[in-house]
Formats: C-alpha cells, sequence, structure tokens
C-alpha cells in the first residue's frame, strides 16, 4: 500500500477516478480565537498491490499538538479488489469537513491509519493574525513554519 497523496484542501472531488484538488493548504491565519473554519476536505489517494486484496478500514484522527482530539475520528471501510488484468488499484478517498473549530492556536495533525497502522500526517498551523496584518494582502503576512 503506498499513500500517494494526502492532502487538507478548501475542496476535493473524485471525478471517474481522477482526484481533484483546489487550494491546498497548512495555516489557518485567524483575527481572532476561538476560530470557526467554514470547509475543508481531506484528500487521499492510495494505491494497493494485488496481494492487498479484501478488506480494510481507514481511521482519520484530527488532534492538537497534545495529541487529543479536535473532532471525532472518521472510520471509512474500504474493499480492495485488484482487476484480473491489473496489479495494482488506486482508491480515492475525500473527507468533507464543515465547521472545524480551533479553540487555540498551534500545531495540529491530521493522522491516517489503515488497518490500525499509522501511515501518514497532514501538518496544519493556526495562527493569530497580527492586528498590523489585518486587512493588508497574504504576502505581506509573517512567514509559515
Amino acid at each position: 500500500m503506498n499513500i500517494q497523496i494526502a492532502a487538507l484542501c478548501d475542496a476535493a472531488t473524485d471525478y471517474g477516478g481522477k482526484l481533484n484538488l483546489l487550494g491546498t493548504f497548512d495555516t489557518i491565519l485567524t483575527p481572532s480565537l476561538p476560530a470557526t473554519h467554514p470547509a475543508a476536505s481531506v484528500a487521499l489517494r492510495i494505491v494497493f498491490e494485488k496481494i492487498e486484496e479484501g478488506p480494510h478500514k481507514l481511521r482519520i484522527g484530527f488532534v492538537n499538538d497534545d495529541g487529543r482530539p479536535v473532532m471525532p475520528g472518521i472510520e471509512i471501510p474500504l474493499e480492495v479488489e485488484v482487476p484480473a488484468e491489473a496489479s495494482f488499484v488506486s482508491r480515492n478517498i475525500v473527507v468533507n469537513i464543515q465547521a472545524l473549530k480551533f479553540e487555540v492556536e498551534g500545531n495540529y495533525s491530521i493522522d491516517i491509519a489503515i488497518d490500525g497502522r499509522h501511515e501518514c500526517s497532514i501538518p496544519l498551523a493556526v495562527k493569530k493574525l497580527e492586528a498590523e496584518h489585518l486587512g493588508r494582502p497574504p504576502e505581506s503576512y509573517p512567514p509559515r513554519p
């Protein structure tokens, strides 16, 4: 199994086996806290080999830098079947998240596990935007971590 893409983005779709991403990001700048991010998508593209056919369980957890959940974990059952003429199959997974609330600034992580084994993490930094940057273009913001 190979996770080819793991991204946090503004939106994602699976269209005929093609994974379409819009606006990947790793930092949220907010003028105040707590803050609510209106909508985002977790987009994954996973390739399974013939030997990995069968049922699998994907788990997505969103945690703060102390490892505490920011939202309930998401479990997705996957049934993997590789066509007879192929040696692998790719699966696109899109999870849409609405009204994600952040109480404090800091480092967060979207942790991806398959069959109970951690496979990768998507980092996210939440930072309070200082008053001198409000109303200014993004290029004037402080550098990202």
